[in-house]
């Protein structure tokens, strides 16, 4: 039975402790705080006002989505600009039932400008700490590599990052690829990624966004990830779909997302559904809500609704979510209880 839409409904599907996995923090630069931060930088915008900006958010495809994002990263400055968009969006998390967040960014969007990688990490690092304590929110960072640019040029982003592990260690546990997919298979960073893997990194990539299945079986194989981001074309490939059950690999879907930049034209043709009930591991996650206009309770309530995903299939979806979190299994027992308590099964 699909689940209902009310507000005793909305306020139970609030209530169940998440993991977001799939969040690009750049992506959760809204309209206002890029007019703030722009003001207080001295950066002119090429849009008049706030509404001019939602305008631009009108995108065909990932690329014309891609152009938007990094001219809007432009006004990120200083640790106060990272710091504050960090804790806008944790904010915003705690208030969808949000208990951990791996939050990903772009340093190489950032030092191309002349910011310091160094900036970058300590605005990000000081909201996680203080939402660990204040919001009741754990958290980690994934540096991710623009896989449009080269594997040298990742390889240099991952040396000047290195000598910050010590100060952000506890935070920074984990590497991603993300950015045009198109024509750029997973193999491009096979080298760097050995590296990242010999240094006790967690790794994940976007693959089968608007790729093929075989990026994702190239992220499986050749980068060795731990989890796949989006990978909803992983269905064209019946064989691999049984890969990614039988080996327990979770797919960091996001559903309005693939919605806005084309991936799929109705909510209800998402697959989803279909995913989770051939056995994947689905999590839903929100990627670029500022962009997207839905944060992560928006792409459960949308989701709901389309796929008439019932109450169990949505209590799988937030336990999928922390059980596939890089939280070491101690910590994720106590938000699972939490999970089944808020779900009714204690």
């Amino acid at each position: 039975m699909a689940a209902s839409p009310d507000h005793e409904w909305r306020d139970w599907l609030r209530a169940l402790p998440k993991a977001e996995l799939h969040l690009h923090i750049e992506g959760t630069l809204e309209p206002e705080l890029m007019f703030e931060l722009a003001r207080r930088n001295g950066i002119a915008l090429p849009y008049a006002d706030v509404q001019a900006v939602r305008d631009a958010y009108r995108f065909t495809d990932l690329q014309s989505f891609l152009d938007v994002y990094y001219a809007g990263a432009g006004v990120l400055v200083t640790e106060r600009d990272f710091y504050e968009l960090a804790m806008a969006y944790l904010r915003r998390a705690q208030a969808d039932g949000v208990v951990h967040a791996e939050l990903m960014f772009d340093p190489q969007t950032h030092t191309a400008r002349g910011v310091a990688l160094e900036t970058v990490f300590a605005g990000l690092a000081r909201a996680l700490r203080e939402a660990r304590g204040g919001l009741g929110i754990s958290g980690y960072l994934l540096l991710s590599f623009l896989r449009h640019l080269s594997e040298d040029e990742a390889f240099a982003t991952l040396e000047a990052a290195l000598p910050l592990r010590e100060a952000y260690g506890d935070l920074w546990i984990g590497i991603g690829l993300d950015s045009s997919e198109r024509g750029n298979p997973p193999e491009k960073f096979a080298r760097v990624y050995a590296r990242c893997a010999a240094l006790g990194f967690r790794l994940v990539a976007h693959a089968g966004e608007e790729g093929p299945p075989d990026y994702v079986r190239g992220a499986l194989d050749t980068l060795k990830v731990a989890r796949i981001d989006h990978g909803v074309r992983s269905s064209e490939d019946p064989a691999l779909v049984q890969e990614l059950v039988r080996r327990r690999v979770p797919l960091t879907v996001c559903p309005l997302s693939n919605l806005k930049l084309g991936v799929v034209r109705d909510l209800r043709d998402h697959n989803l559904a279909k995913l989770l009930r051939a056995g994947a591991i689905v999590t839903l996650n929100s990627d670029d809500p500022a962009y997207f206009g839905g944060y992560l309770l928006d792409n459960y309530i949308a989701s709901a609704e389309a796929l008439d995903l019932a109450r169990d299939e949505l209590v799988t979806l937030a336990a999928n979510s922390l059980k596939a979190s890089f939280l070491p299994h101690a910590e994720q027992a106590p938000l699972l209880d939490r999970l089944w308590a808020a779900a009714g099964r204690s």
